[in-house]
């Protein structure tokens, strides 16, 4: 089959456009769903089977053949548009540019790295952990029993392995405290621990599935729940850039004894009640409380000897009460409108 005719044809049409709308057109006829350039590939499969290699090379030459000078009339359009545009009377070429508008930090990652600066001029150091944990540290080395309905699914995302996608970051302090008295490393040791967890909770207002911590462990000799308090007062004055009131509630949580949960006076409503604080006026922002003495002895460490505290701070409510946010849904709605309003970058 011979193709020089359709090469004369093709090239004609595409030297014979006025415009790029009309370039366009032959665009769509030559390389569209039933374009007479595919369709003359295509044709290669009805040849015999000897004809085949010689026009199978040949039709696919003039295939590229043709695809570069649409290519390169294209360019030319485009070049006189660009003319034309620099050309006319209202362009100046003088007048600046539309401003470079740079990206943001999420407002818990901005949070979130205030908070492991003030923990570490404190004296803390930040570690990380797995994501996808194991049940012997999400659960066991926690003291957290078999029956105790965190384990059941409808709070912990399990995997089909066994492993499970962490619920806390708690499971850092006990890799932690092994990791380094392995090495024979004694207290004291003051750590904090950001990263994200998951949990199978109904999302509203208050709750999401995906969530961000910020999990904090000291162990010394001596240490007490005044150490505790004042810790926990001293990085809430900071990170919300204003006196908080603050109050302890007991809490049991089976990783420290005794537990207790720090809650902060709703800044929505004045502790009047609304619909953020569940109308009690109060906040929960974290569990906290003594290390459990099974949480010392799983990661290495004598609990006749030292002692510790812990403490898990939720960061989306952090933010929330530091930028009056009163839905957490917010964080993950990646509505850009919501995240520039955290731009330390110019617009």
């Amino acid at each position: 089959m011979d193709t020089s005719a359709k090469r004369e044809q093709w090239l004609a049409l595409i030297a014979g456009a006025a415009d790029a709308d009309a370039l366009a057109a032959v665009d769509r006829q030559l390389f569209g769903q039933k374009g007479e350039v595919l369709e003359l590939v295509r044709s290669v499969t009805s040849l015999p089977k000897e004809e085949r290699p010689a026009f199978g090379k040949a039709a696919n030459l003039l295939k590229r053949e043709v695809e570069q000078a649409l290519a390169t009339a294209r360019e030319r359009f485009e070049a006189e548009a660009l003319k034309r545009e620099l050309t006319a009377g209202d362009f100046d070429p003088t007048e600046p540019g539309r401003p470079w508008q740079g990206g943001t930090l999420h407002p818990i990652t901005i949070v979130q790295n205030e908070l492991v600066d003030l923990f570490q001029s404190m004296g803390f150091r930040q570690e990380d952990g797995p994501e996808i944990e194991s049940e012997y540290y999400n659960f066991d080395a926690l003291n957290i029993p078999g029956d105790h309905p965190a384990r059941e699914s409808q709070d912990t995302f399990w995997l089909d392995d066994g492993n499970l996608l962490r619920t806390h970051t708690s499971p850092v302090q006990v890799r932690t405290m092994q990791r380094l008295t392995k090495d024979g490393f004694e207290p004291p040791l003051r750590v904090i621990v950001p990263g994200r967890c998951f949990r199978c909770e109904t999302v509203d207002k208050t709750h999401e599935h995906s969530f961000y911590q910020m999990e904090g462990l000291v162990v010394d000799r001596d240490v007490s729940v005044a150490n505790l308090i004042h810790t926990m007062k001293t990085c809430l004055r900071v990170i919300l850039e204003r006196d908080v009131e603050v109050r302890l509630r007991p809490g049991f949580f089976p990783f420290v004894e005794p537990g207790f949960e720090l809650d902060v006076n709703c800044p929505f409503c004045g502790g009047k009640g609304c619909s953020v604080c569940k109308q009690s006026g109060w906040i929960e922002i974290l569990p906290c409380g003594m290390v459990h003495p099974h949480v010392l002895r799983q990661g290495g460490i004598d609990p006749e000897e030292f002692t510790g505290f812990a403490f898990g701070m939720g960061l989306q409510r952090v933010v929330m009460l530091r930028y009056g946010i009163d839905d957490i849904r917010q964080f993950m709605g990646g509505d850009i409108r919501f995240l520039q309003q955290f731009s330390e970058v110019p617009r």
